[in-house]
Order: C-alpha cells, then structure tokens, then sequence
C-alpha cells in the first residue's frame, strides 16, 4: 500500500475521463484549455495529482511514435512533476494501450490495476472503473480482444497514420467504447461499481473508493465508515474530486 502524507494546507487532486480528441481535435480543444487552466490552479495547493483514466479518447504507443496532439496538457504535467509534484496515471479502457511514454518523458508512473492509497490516515481505493463487478459486460468482452497480445501485435504493425485513424473512428463511433449507457445512474443497488465495492469491503477497510470511467459525478455511501465516489468527466460535467486530509468533495471547474 502506497502512503503519501498531506501536510496542512495540502490537497490531493483527482480527475478522470476527459476523452481529448473527441469528437474532433477542433471541439475538443476548448476542453483541453480548461484541464490546463485547472491544472494550473491546483498545482499551487497540490500534494498529488491523480488522474484516473482516458485523457484521451484514444491513445496507442508505437515503439518511436505516439499520437499527435495534446501539447497543452502533456507540456503542462511535464512542468508539474517537474516541480516535485507527483502524478499519478490510471489507464482507462481508451488509453490502455500506455507502454512507457508517460514514464520516461513524464515521469508519471502509470498503473493497470487498481491501486490502494493511504492518505495520512485514510485508506483509499483507487482505479479507472472499467471490467470491475458483475456488469459492464461489453467491455469485458472488447477487453479481451484489444489486450490480446497477438492482436496487439498486429495493430502495431498498422502504419500510425492508419491505426491512429481507425482506433479514434471506433473510439468515436463504437457504442462498445463510447456509448451513452456510462451517463445513465443506474440505482445504488444495479450499480456495479458499488456491487464491486461492497464485496471489497468483505475482505478490508477502505474509507474511499474513487473511480472514472461511470462519467457521472457519484457520491455513495457505503457503511457509515465508508463511500464510493465516482468522479464524472471533462465532457459533460467538468467535476473532480479532493481530500484535504480529513475529507473527500467533488467539485465543480
């Protein structure tokens, strides 16, 4: 378990899903410049930056080549970690194809799997969401088949000018990547981030469990000890989380 001390007037940042490149480089250009200027505000107060998946709407790291686009943002966590503030990545299920770059020209560490945290004294579970609980079934199934090694391969053998095309026309486009069914609140009880969380709580205390990838701003409580948030987007809701040492908000850009 990783621990990070949050000295008083301190805060930890956390943000998911802002999908750049969607619908177009064009629209989403206004997003961008927004995420930049948050960063900018937050890195004055930040113990940490978290980021917890699909910044991107598509991401594919070929061995010399990455795909064009996103200056603002890359140049701006460059400059943070820079200045002795660590971030942290959590792949999503549109940039999961991370493969060093933002190690070695960020040094952001980039994690896979779901990570626990304690902040001071609080335990935190922290992951992008997808694949986890009894639902989200298409994923899973597209999981499978864009982890696969062998397809892995094949893709990386695609000149970048066409695999880059056609991973944003299917991230655009397929209902599987990104479909509408992430904005729809599903009950507490068919939630299955909240089903995943409950069965965690069976094995260990968490006080937090943060995700993305739902793209609703959530705020369960789970027992009376702990709760389930779920950050929203960069799309439609502008929301991030923090903790301050002692509690969790969401916030609105």
């Amino acid at each position: 378990m990783k621990s990070i001390d949050i000295l008083k007037g301190k805060k930890v940042y956390f943000a998911s899903d802002n999908h750049l490149g969607a619908p177009t480089m064009e629209k989403s250009l206004v997003r961008e410049k927004k995420f930049v200027a948050w960063l900018d505000v937050v890195k004055k107060d930040a113990a940490a930056i978290f980021l917890l998946g699909d910044l991107f709407d598509f991401w594919f790291e070929y061995k010399t080549v990455v795909p064009k686009g996103f200056t603002r943002t890359l140049g701006k966590l460059a400059e943070i970690t820079d200045s002795g503030i660590p971030v942290f990545y959590f792949v999503g299920n549109h940039d999961l194809w991370m493969n060093g770059y933002f190690e070695e020209e960020l040094n952001i560490p980039v994690y896979h799997k779901p990570q626990q945290f304690t902040f001071n004294d609080r335990k935190v579970f922290i992951g992008h969401g997808d694949g986890l609980g009894p639902g989200d079934l298409g994923f899973k199934r597209m999981k499978k088949v864009f982890t696969n090694p062998v397809a892995k391969w094949f893709f990386k053998w695609l000149h970048p000018d066409l695999g880059v095309r056609l991973g944003q026309h299917l991230s655009v486009k397929n209902k599987l990547i990104s479909g509408d069914e992430d904005v729809k609140f599903l009950g507490e009880d068919k939630e299955w981030l909240v089903q995943y969380c409950h069965r965690k709580l069976e094995q260990n205390h968490y006080d937090y469990f943060v995700f993305g990838h739902r793209h609703l701003p959530l705020e369960i409580d789970l027992n009376e000890k702990s709760k389930y948030i779920n950050l929203g987007d960069w799309l439609s809701f502008f929301t991030y989380g923090v903790f301050d040492g002692e509690k969790f908000t969401l916030e609105k850009q």
